[in-house]
């Protein structure tokens, strides 16, 4: 790494993958590999490499934007904050707080999303906030608190993947999602270990694996019920384990005892004969994880569905033990931090309660306010996305695109330019800042420094390696500047460091504790970061509570650190890995959550008789904002397609490459035909990072697990015909 490089982190997934930026002759600046960051060792994938493309002006936005006779013109940064300011006053004198509405993105920093939920219920006073990150990984967050009493993505380094002896890979295409990642699980079969995929699609992810499972959507739940029933009827069950580390243990029993091998067969379309190998496979080696995303997650039962392969390591002795457990392959970038620190609507800094009177009351003390001065939780994010123009009259949004990535997205559409009034804080003019009123031109990764926590926990120092256009201003910079107009003139600075150091004190003796981590901290060790829970004390001491186990020996059983000395104890700086002594319940018990299989929100019917399932691929990130603005990942992946199996085409009459209309209740989506076997007969796939005709979210269903509130994206029902 040359030695005028400025190390940091991709600004993309939650592996926050470790590169440095290099300055150019020319100008601007070239990534250069960190081979010394143990997550990804160098390896980059095109998005990362390519990252420093949407940093050109040529991209993205240098001047505020304000609506004028409509269209949105350039104008000064005092109009555009007094106008953003007055509506704001306008709007909550007129229709009262809840009247205002904040939504946030998975892709803030710390500081960003702490600051946004200060902001929202200290100077706006309103309850109405939520985040994008609600459409990622909330249900696992949701089946995580009922289990453990602790929502950490993954309670383990992705290094210990390769040691285990069998991973169950559910709903996840990291091949194409978080590509560097894909070398744990390689890794993991060169040492003997068995690698299962369960997915609709016989995905890039799935032919590497020793197993792949391809189950109907939406009957994840079904699966692993039917998975723990073999379980219990073969023998497997880990009844020590059970006995001593867990509780509710024989209700969870009798209902997956309901779901018998040959009825879950019926409903999953997985054979009796594959789920006895996969029972096999996972419960014969001595240490073994199951991992979920997306796939289970992203449904109307998926709360329930996560809790289901919970129960499976729980019952087999596979959680709180070296090299075994649950865990969640968080999506986006800040998707973890994201909902730690408060611009989730019931969550409080330190992944508190807002409905906790000592929760608030210890936020208000840090806050300078009255705890009975903050509002109370509000609605999820889709809820408050239905409820504007109506319930809610204006909207700030930083960092998110939801005219793209909500489902049923041209009703949110709607619901956006129904609003009064609408300010975006954005890089880039995308497809929802351009129905904005004011638009603020914002800072991005490389040119601010702020901190994100990945999929592991681990929380990691982004450093700002060139300045920013003139003209631009960053996050921390806006709010401050709105709340001053708005009448509070301190509480809102807009130096990250600050910023962080009133956040430590905010989590402080919270769930998600990082009192024990400084900025000063995060530059040790190369930059490796530090796991939360962090409380502030010094390495050495005992575990840190929260249910995170003794640190050092965490690290001995599991074989990190094994260089020892100094260097050992500092590569497992804060808690690496949790629950080894005992999880973060009251009890310290892990607890069985008894579920049960249940229909999709929408399953197929004559006039819509095919299941429509969305995702990814390698060259595109998200809603796309972003990345398709780099010419590198637009020839890579150009634009929208439909998915389908050759038995499905022959019924249609298509060919490779002729227009598909898919419809479902919400509407259509017309895209290219892609012809594999690699998908079920009865299932369609699209790719949801693209706007206009192609969009996928037009189709997607808004039915919202009871328990998380995550929206049913990964199953509906259409009908696909050929485009006329």
């Amino acid at each position: 790494m040359p030695t005028t490089s400025t190390p940091t982190h991709c600004p993309y997934c939650a592996l926050q993958c470790g590169m440095a930026l290099s300055p150019l002759p020319t100008g601007g600046v070239e990534v250069v590999e960190r081979p010394d960051f143990p997550v990804n060792r160098g390896a980059l994938c095109g998005k990362g490499r390519t990252a420093p493309a949407v940093l050109s002006s040529r991209v993205r936005l240098t001047s505020p934007l304000v609506r004028s006779g409509g269209s949105l013109v350039p104008a000064t940064w005092e109009e555009a904050l007094d106008r953003i300011a007055g509506e704001f006053r306008r709007v909550r004198s007129e229709h009262g707080a809840d009247a205002l509405g904040v939504f946030g993105g998975g892709g803030l920093t710390n500081e960003k999303a702490y600051t946004l939920g200060k902001f929202a219920r200290v100077v706006l006073g309103t309850s109405q906030i939520d985040y994008n990150g609600r459409f990622c990984m909330s249900s696992a967050a949701a089946a995580g608190i009922k289990a453990f009493g602790l929502d950490r993505g993954l309670p383990f380094p992705l290094e210990d993947i390769p040691r285990t002896g069998c991973v169950i890979l559910v709903g996840s295409n990291l091949a194409e999602t978080m590509p560097p990642a894909l070398r744990f699980f390689n890794e993991l079969r060169e040492n003997g270990g068995t690698l299962i995929v369960i997915d609709p699609r016989r995905t890039k992810t799935a032919e590497q694996a020793d197993l792949h499972l391809a189950p109907r959507p939406g009957t994840d739940l079904a699966l692993a019920l039917g998975l723990l029933h073999l379980i219990v009827a073969e023998g497997r069950v880990d009844e020590e384990y059970v006995r001593e580390r867990t509780s509710g243990w024989e209700e969870a029993r009798a209902a997956a005892m309901a779901h018998w091998p040959e009825y879950v067969e019926r409903i999953t379309g997985v054979s009796v004969p594959q789920l006895r190998e996969t029972v096999r496979l996972f419960c014969e080696p001595e240490a073994a994880m199951v991992l979920t995303a997306r796939g289970p997650e992203q449904q109307s039962k998926g709360t329930d569905t996560v809790g289901a392969w919970i129960n499976l390591c729980l019952a087999t002795g596979r959680a709180g033990r070296p090299l075994s457990g649950y865990g969640c392959l968080t999506g986006q970038g800040n998707g973890q931090g994201g909902r730690e620190h408060g611009q989730k609507a019931d969550q409080l800094p330190g992944y508190r309660k807002l409905d906790d009177p000592a929760a608030r009351r210890h936020v208000a003390e840090v806050w300078g306010v009255d705890p009975d001065s903050l509002p109370g939780p509000g609605r999820s994010a889709y809820e408050l996305l239905d409820a504007l123009g109506s319930d809610i009259r204006s909207l700030l949004l930083m960092g998110s695109n939801p005219v793209v990535s909500a489902p049923h997205a041209a009703h949110v559409e709607e619901r956006i330019e129904s609003l009064d009034f609408l300010a975006v804080c954005d890089v880039v003019l995308s497809e929802t800042a351009a129905l904005a009123d004011v638009v603020l031109p914002v800072t991005q990764w490389a040119e601010e420094t702020g901190t994100t926590t990945s999929l592991e926990g681990r929380v990691l120092l982004r450093r700002q390696a060139i300045t920013a256009p003139e003209g631009v201003r960053s996050d921390l910079e806006v709010l401050h500047e709105l709340a001053a107009r708005l009448g509070v003139e301190k509480g809102f600075p807009t130096d990250p460091e600050e910023v962080f150091e009133e956040l430590r004190r905010a989590s402080a003796g919270g769930v998600a504790d990082y009192s024990g981590i400084t900025y000063a901290r995060l530059t040790e060790d190369a930059g490796t970061g530090v796991f939360w829970p962090c409380p502030a004390q010094r390495e050495g001491e005992a575990g840190a509570g929260n249910g995170t186990g003794a640190r050092d020996r965490a690290v001995a059983e599991s074989g990190a650190g094994a260089e020892g000395g100094e260097q050992g104890r500092r590569r497992a700086a804060g808690t690496p890995r949790l629950f080894l002594d005992r999880f973060a319940t009251k009890d310290g018990r892990a607890r069985f959550v008894p579920v049960s299989h249940r229909p999709n929100a929408e399953e197929p019917d004559d006039e819509y008789p095919v299941l429509l399932t969305t995702g990814r691929v390698v060259a595109q990130y998200q809603s796309g904002a972003q990345t398709r603005r780099v010419d590198e990942l637009n020839a890579a992946a150009p634009g929208p397609f439909v998915e389908l199996h050759p038995r499905l085409a022959a019924r249609l009459g298509a060919a490779e490459g002729d227009p598909l209309a898919v419809v479902s209740r919400r509407g259509r989506a017309v895209a290219p035909a892609r012809i594999t076997t690699g998908i079920r007969p009865d299932t369609v796939f699209m790719p949801f990072h693209w706007p206009g005709e192609g969009r996928a979210n037009t189709l997607t269903n808004p039915a919202l697990d009871p328990t998380s509130r995550m929206p049913e994206f990964k199953v509906c029902a259409v009908r696909v015909e050929i485009a006329g």
